[in-house]
């Protein structure tokens, strides 16, 4: 019995520095969720078209794209809740096809419609969430208050759902999603309909969140995936278009170096400015402002700043200037080239597939007219045999009579 109660607390170690490796020393290098050339049909139409990505221990990830783009299915499918048609996604070593609970058990999901009992209090649905992950009895009361004050619940834990502001419902949703401490967080639109106050505290706790858990965000607010997430997925079409942090997203993105100048300029010297800087590629107007100044974007290209050539031509031109900035890219810029980008190029193959086949249907008539115009050159000349023939006296159904004699 000695060396059996060796044996498992041998076992206890190795597990128990495992997980603690996992969750400290390897935080953020060892890859939690893989997502390898998954494909999702309904019929014939592809809503997930043979993706793939990875998601590191311990990143806050943002899932962008436009509706109907195939985030709530990929979400889904990393759930266990839908079945990709082809192709595997693992999370933290398990297959969720092959082994769903145990997958399912380490991750933690809000869909973008929080399904909340509005008849319960807050304490006793988070309770209630509890108990349906298997949250061990005796764990249960100290897991519910650790979560309630984790999201920020502590204050309305005795009211009921239905009396709750939207904000609150959202954190309750999210507290659902935190019972039982799994390892991954999925939100899908936490911050849909919400005020910006409300924005900003959700934005503040999935921040807080994104220290203790692997979090994928999918959102339409742009700006606040760019504030919150450090790598972005986007997905157009059921394809993934980029992945990449926001910051190299902007910059890969960006074809121009636009300076914003807002100017004093009652001689209307900045038309001639260009000729100054030789640079600038383009000089235009933006706006005319109340107060008699004028705001101009000046376009260079990338590898080039005006801003310290500016300072020093335009006071020699009789120009005051009054403000001059960068016009920084952002991440909606990004995201808006991208899939137009996709959009432009699913257009062409679209264009050229209907051009192939206008080739291919003009060549396959082509065949059939070249086909029936020999038909009937062969149905001519049969034609013309056969009135040779008609015309042609066969002598051998011709009966000759003899002379009558006289008598």
């Amino acid at each position: 019995s000695t060396s059996r109660r060796q044996r498992q607390m041998c076992i206890r170690d190795r597990y128990l520095s495992g997980k603690l490796l996992r969750k400290y020393k390897f935080k953020g290098g060892i890859i939690l969720i893989q997502v390898k050339n998954v494909t999702k049909k309904y019929g014939a139409f592809k809503a997930v078209d043979n993706i793939s990505f990875e998601v590191k221990d311990g990143e806050v990830v943002g899932f962008l794209g436009p509706n109907g783009a195939g985030k709530s299915t990929t979400m889904n499918m990393i759930t266990g809740y839908i079945d990709p048609t082809e192709g595997e996604i693992i999370v933290n070593g398990v297959d969720v096809a092959k082994k769903p609970r145990k997958a399912k058990k380490q991750i933690g999901y809000m869909p973008e419609s929080v399904p909340l009992y509005q008849e319960l209090t807050v304490k006793e649905f988070i309770r209630y969430m509890a108990e349906i992950k298997l949250v061990k009895h005796k764990e249960i009361k100290e897991e519910v208050n650790k979560v309630l004050e984790e999201v920020g619940l502590k204050d309305v834990q005795n009211k009921l759902i239905r009396n709750l502001s939207r904000g609150y419902k959202q954190r309750v949703g999210i507290a659902g999603a935190l019972i039982g401490n799994p390892d991954v967080i999925i939100l899908d639109e936490p911050t849909v309909g919400l005020d910006p106050k409300q924005i900003t505290e959700i934005r503040d706790l999935i921040k807080k969140l994104g220290k203790s858990h692997t979090v994928i965000l999918s959102s339409h607010i742009l700006p606040e995936v760019s504030q919150i997430c450090e790598k972005v997925i986007i997905i157009n079409k059921g394809k993934i278009v980029a992945i990449d942090t926001p910051s190299n997203l902007e910059d890969k993105t960006k074809s121009k170096n636009t300076i914003l100048v807002t100017v004093e300029d009652p001689n209307d010297n900045m038309k001639n400015i260009k000729n100054k800087i030789k640079e600038a590629e383009k000089i235009k107007l933006i706006k005319d402002n109340k107060d008699g100044t004028k705001q101009y974007a000046v376009i260079s290209d990338t590898q080039y700043d005006l801003r310290k050539k500016l300072f020093d031509v335009l006071p020699k031109e009789q120009i005051v200037i009054f403000e001059l900035k960068k016009d920084e890219s952002t991440l909606e810029d990004a995201f808006i080239s991208l899939i137009n980008n996709t959009n432009e190029v699913s257009k062409e193959n679209v264009s050229n597939k209907i051009e192939n086949d206008g080739k291919k249907q003009l060549k396959d008539n082509k065949k059939e007219d070249s086909k029936e115009v020999n038909n009937k050159l062969n149905k001519e000349e049969n034609n013309k045999e056969n009135k040779k023939s008609d015309n042609k006296i066969d002598l051998s159904l011709i009966h000759i009579s003899e002379p009558t004699r006289p008598i």
